[in-house]
């Protein structure tokens, strides 16, 4: 099975835990990124989205040590077809929590990076 990578969706970039303030002066402030709202779900967690072009951006935070919430994400057909063939090799999985109009699952490489996977969700 070959996956079909549709498009990237965003990207995250982590900051230290308590640095939003001066994270919006830089990326919104210098760089001239618009700030758009994260969902509910996902505000306790900390940091905040930009939007580029079609693209997000997605500032986490977190004590810069050890594992990372680093990530790229990239929308796929077939989601779940394409966690049946990670799982037949032996990929380990993260069942991510869905949000607004995407199903999500993760994946990691063999050195613990994270890859994010999104569908968008067609039917209500």
């Amino acid at each position: 099975m070959k996956i079909q990578f549709n498009r990237l969706n965003h990207i995250q970039i982590c900051i230290p835990t308590g640095e939003e303030d001066r994270g919006r002066e830089f990326y919104c402030g210098i760089l001239g990124l618009e700030e758009i709202e994260k969902p509910d779900i996902l505000k306790a967690n900390g940091g905040f989205w930009l939007q580029l072009n079609d693209i997000q951006i997605h500032i986490g935070t977190e004590e810069l040590q050890g594992v990372s919430k680093r990530h790229p994400a990239f929308e796929v057909e077939e989601i779940e077809k394409v966690r049946a063939y990670l799982l037949s090799h032996n990929i380990r999985i993260k069942e991510d929590q869905p949000i607004p109009k995407f199903y999500r699952l993760s994946f990691f490489d063999y050195w613990d990076n994270r890859i994010e996977l999104m569908q968008k969700i067609t039917k209500l």
